[in-house]
């Protein structure tokens, strides 16, 4: 979000139907909310509340933020019955710094349904964390339950069920909340949802590549990759190598490719 406005004086009013948290990219402004002023910058940044009326100034010029929506229901699945944080206005440590940095670099990088979703929980998780006091749904587990929520998320995502295309759908089918599926992969696997989905799409990208595959596009529009740049850049990531190279090892594996020398070997017996 980027706020060109050059002004001193106090806007009017604004009302709004959300939970926001507000982070700087650049600049700095003053916003006021419930009569007290607040100057936002790279080192605090706030929690905006349904119903409220908030103000803005913007003495030094322009500004650049990342204003994340929430909807109540995945604000109280993570701060509880505390609708109203303790305060609004938090410290950007450098935990949520990084969790910021996270953020841009995910919505850079294109998947947004999982990668994307997993870092805004994260920014989320630190920051209720510093804005709510006493205790959380974040916090406890259940190693029984975190078995059985992982088992089926599992098995979703490898029936391909519609609603394992993205993390909060796929928690709202299993009833529970996104921070909780997120979480739970983990502590149970060792990886987070986002990797164990790319495991899953990486191993029917090589399927289909070993079976002759030759369109990188249509291979990464049926395994619901953004484009085919993003099937690239995950296949690298993960394996080191272009998927161009992945299907010449692949190839080479073939037992019709290594038949002819197999037998020349055999045969010098």
């Amino acid at each position: 979000m980027t706020c060109a406005a050059d002004h001193t004086r106090w806007s009017a009013a604004e009302v709004r139907g959300d939970y926001r948290v507000v982070l700087v990219r650049r600049g700095r402004f003053r916003r006021r909310a419930a009569g007290v002023p607040a100057d936002i910058d790279e080192t605090l940044a706030y929690v905006g509340l349904p119903g409220e009326e908030e103000q803005f100034a913007h003495p030094a010029g322009g500004d650049l933020c990342t204003a994340i929506s929430v909807t109540a229901q995945l604000w109280r699945s993570m701060a509880g019955d505390r609708a109203v944080p303790a305060s609004q206005v938090l410290y950007v440590e450098p935990r949520l710094d990084l969790a910021h940095r996270g953020i841009l670099a995910a919505a850079q990088a294109g998947d947004v349904d999982y990668a994307l979703s997993e870092e805004l929980l994260m920014l989320l998780s630190a920051t209720v964390g510093q804005a709510v006091n006493g205790p959380t749904p974040l916090g406890g587990r259940s190693v029984g339950r975190d078995r059985s929520l992982v088992a089926a998320a599992r098995e979703a995502i490898a029936a391909g069920h519609p609603a394992a295309d993205a993390l909060f759908s796929l928690a709202d089918l299993l009833g529970v909340s996104p921070y909780r599926l997120s979480r739970a992969f983990p502590r149970e696997l060792g990886v987070s949802v986002t990797r164990y989905r790319h495991r899953v799409r990486i191993g029917r990208a090589l399927d289909r590549l070993e079976a002759g595959e030759r369109s990188l596009s249509t291979l990464a529009a049926d395994l619901g990759y953004a484009d085919q740049a993003h099937l690239s850049r995950t296949i690298r990531q993960h394996l080191g190598e272009t998927p161009t190279t992945v299907r010449r090892r692949l190839a080479a594996m073939a037992p019709d490719a290594a038949g002819p020398a197999s037998l020349r070997r055999s045969g010098r017996g």
